[in-house]
């Protein structure tokens, strides 16, 4: 069992502030730029983006879930308005008659589309533009580095599961 510190270091205490802050100054700006371009919320952006990625452009319900770190029903709710807009279309897994298999349509990758530039630019702008390519390079190494220590004992909603 590892022993937790008294308190932080003031370098530490001055990062996780910055990073807080960051967080809190570019995520509302981001999810602004995604509903007035595409009238897509944050998580409803992030599973299209997924999925876009994804091969076939298909991925079960749990693993979406997982990926972004969102609770299961609560990424069913955001699939179904999905699905209402003609973006994604849901259906039960031909392996697992458990699972639901979500799949982008034409339209959801068009609105990706649309959604994109302005996605790009905006988080460039915010979070790149200040820095150079060896601290872009510096912050993906220590942030994947903080998020394999998160995943490794994670909430149920960012848990990976196995199948």
């Amino acid at each position: 069992m590892t022993h937790a510190p008294a308190s932080l270091t003031p370098t530490q205490l001055q990062a996780y502030f910055a990073f807080t802050e960051v967080s809190a100054l570019v995520r509302p700006a981001v999810e602004k730029q995604l509903r007035e371009v595409g009238d897509l919320s944050y998580v409803q952006f992030q599973l299209l983006a997924r999925l876009g990625d994804a091969p076939n452009g298909r991925q079960r319900m749990t693993d979406l879930a997982d990926g972004v770190v969102y609770s299961r029903s609560g990424l069913t709710y955001q699939a179904q308005v999905l699905e209402q807009r003609g973006l994604v279309t849901r259906s039960p897994s031909p392996e697992d008659e458990r699972s639901t298999i979500v799949a982008i349509t034409a339209a959801g990758r068009d609105t990706l589309a649309t959604v994109f530039p302005g996605h790009i630019a905006t988080v460039h702008e915010l979070l790149f533009a200040p820095i150079t390519a060896e601290d872009a390079r510096d912050l993906a190494r220590i942030l994947g580095r903080v998020s394999e220590h998160l995943r490794a004992a994670p909430p149920r909603s960012a848990g990976r599961r196995t199948k």
